[in-house]
This record gives structure tokens, C-alpha cells and sequence, in this order.
């Protein structure tokens, strides 16, 4: 399914304690899910299509309670096996887009300053008869600014959304590590946070760069490959169902040729769902030449891959798609 066809991200909720190495909150949350098969129907009931591989290791990383570190290209639906594993568990789904330059502030916690500052001001205006209480006041959980892992841990369950690690850098790779393992948190001025339930854990990378084999043994691992003909038809069809099946398949067919191409940045399956639907705004239901040159901002995003699929005419590559199917 594509990376960003889904945004259903919820709200955290309350903290507890960790239960490191048990199995049964999963098997608790998810009752229905005791086989990969049992996954790979649960999860098209949200619309995403899996295969065979991509179930079976949903199903392990659930049975066995590791992180599931999902890569590929762009647009082959790691993100969205998020959402809708989400939606299959009956439970939020908490992101934390990684970039370059992130750190454990931006990651797991922060402080509200400017509250806090409003809190001394205030405390200063009725007098203040012990200086250390105030201060310890200022320190209090209430003051303390959640980001997604913190969140994640504090959200019973939860799919925490770890997307595209690799933009990040080595050392912030080493810090989830850390997390990973204990799904703990110390706050050197509160204590110990402890997830009462260890979050389901989705990492995605577009392997821009090699992330460190540390983090890749913590996790079960899965390569996600662009999906065969009929199945990007199906996901089509599955996300756009006002798509004729005509057009579905004429899309389909001229952006897998398109992957073909040599181009800078192949459209993912992302790129199918967006082409289609910009053609069935254009009350399109059969691709032409002309349809294909004007609409080409839909799948293609890079002005160089928009010239060379210009120079392959196509036309041709049009009928040559059709045709082959």
C-alpha cells in the first residue's frame, strides 16, 4: 500500500509498569491475529493488501513481541502497514518522524519552560514560604512535555511508528536501541517511566543510508518489495473504488513499465494511487498520450524523470503497457 494513504494517528494516553517478556498483552490485543493468514485477512479488511511474506512477519513480530523493521524503496506501503495494523489492533498509533539531526529532546521528552516559568511567577506572587518545594513543583510531570516514544510508553497499547530511521543519525540509532530493549525512560528529576505494555513497534527505512546491524538483530526483519501487477490493480482499486477497473488497470500497467525506465525516482505504488485518482478527478476512464504528458506530475516528481519519460514517447510506452496486458 503507499507510505502516506493513511493518517490516523491518535491521541496517547496513561503511564505504568513494564512487563518485560511476556507475550500475552499481544495475544490479549489481538485474538483473531493467530496465524499469518488470520493477519493478512485482518488487515485487508483496512484495505491493505498484503503477501504472503509481509503477513507472515506481521504474525512473528507480534507472537515473538520484537520490533518489525520494515524497508524498500519509497512508496511500497511501509508506513501504511502501520496504520492499518493500527486499525486491526483497536489501537492508536503514535509517530515519530525521524530526520536528520534528531535527538532525545525532540524524541522522548522535553520541558515546558514557558509553563514553568508562569508557575514561579505565580508561586512568587502569593510569597513563597519554601524555595525548595517550589522548585520541586517545578520539576512535576504535569511540566513535562511528552514526545512519541515517551508517549508510546505511556500508551497502553499502542503501534509506535518509528518511519524512516534512515535519515537519522548513528548516534540516534544507539539511543533507540536503548529504548528498545526495556521500553523504559529515567527522568533524572522524576524517576523511572515504565511502559505497562511494551508498544507494537513498526521501524521503516528507505535505505538511503545503511542502518548499523545493532538495531537491525533487535528486530525481525522484512524487505518490502513493489507489488506484482495484479495486486497494485487490487490496492488500487482497494484505496480508489470510484477507479473503474479499466483505469486501474491502464495506470497500473503504465507505472510499472515507468519503474522500468531507469529514472531517478521509480514511482511507488504512492504514485499509482495519486495518478489514479488525479485521472478519475479528470473524469478520465481510459489512459491517452495526451492524458498521460499532462498528468505526469502525479507519478513522477522529479523534472528529470518527467523529460526522460518524455524522450521514451510516451506514447509508445502507453501502448506498449496496454498491450501487455
Amino acid at each position: 500500500m503507499a507510505d502516506d494513504a493513511a493518517d490516523h494517528i491518535a491521541a496517547p494516553g496513561a503511564a505504568g509498569v513494564v512487563a518485560p517478556g511476556s507475550n500475552e498483552h499481544h495475544a490479549a490485543t489481538a485474538p483473531d491475529l493467530g496465524s499469518p493468514a488470520a493477519v493478512r485477512d485482518r488487515l485487508a479488511d483496512f484495505d491493505y493488501l498484503a503477501d504472503t511474506g509481509l503477513s507472515t512477519a506481521v504474525f512473528l513480530a507480534l507472537r515473538t513481541q520484537r520490533p518489525l523493521f520494515l524497508e524498500g524503496e519509497a512508496g511500497v506501503g511501509k508506513t501504511a502497514v502501520a496504520h492499518a495494523l493500527a486499525q486491526v489492533l483497536d489501537a492508536p498509533l503514535v509517530r515519530l518522524q525521524c530526520y536528520e539531526g534528531i535527538d532525545a529532546s525532540q524524541a522522548l521528552y522535553d520541558w515546558d519552560f514557558p509553563r514553568q516559568l508562569l508557575h514561579l511567577r505565580a508561586a512568587e506572587a502569593g510569597g513563597i514560604a519554601d524555595a525548595d518545594a517550589v522548585e520541586a513543583e517545578l520539576y512535576d510531570r504535569r511540566f513535562l512535555i511528552a514526545r512519541p516514544l515517551l508517549q508510546a510508553l505511556e500508551t497502553s497499547p499502542c503501534v509506535l511508528l518509528i518511519d524512516e530511521v534512515d535519515r537519522a543519525d548513528d548516534e540516534f540509532e544507539a539511543f533507540l536501541l536503548e529504548i528498545l530493549s526495556e521500553f523504559t525512560v529515567t527522568v533524572p528529576e522524576i524517576g523511572t517511566l515504565h511502559a505497562t505494555e511494551p508498544p507494537v513497534v513498526i521501524i521503516t527505512s528507505n535505505r538511503t543510508r545503511e542502518v548499523h546491524d545493532a538495531l537491525k538483530r533487535r528486530c525481525y526483519y522484512h524487505w518490502l518489495e513493489h507489488p506484482d501487477f495484479e495486486r497494485e490493480i487490487a490496492i488500487v482499486r482497494a484505496r480508489l473504488p470510484e477507479v473503474s477497473a479499466r483505469l486501474a488497470r491502464e495506470v497500473t500497467a503504465v507505472t510499472q513499465a515507468l519503474r522500468a525506465a531507469d529514472l531517478l525516482k521509480p514511482p511507488g505504488v504512492a504514485e499509482t494511487i495519486d495518478w489514479a485518482r488525479a485521472l478519475a478527478a479528470l473524469d478520465v476512464h481510459g489512459l491517452e498520450p495526451e492524458v498521460v504528458m499532462a498528468t505526469l506530475g502525479a507519478a513522477l516528481k522529479y523534472r528529470e524523470d518527467q523529460e526522460r519519460a518524455r524522450r521514451l514517447d510516451v506514447g509508445q510506452l502507453v501502448r506498449q503497457a496496454l498491450a501487455e496486458v
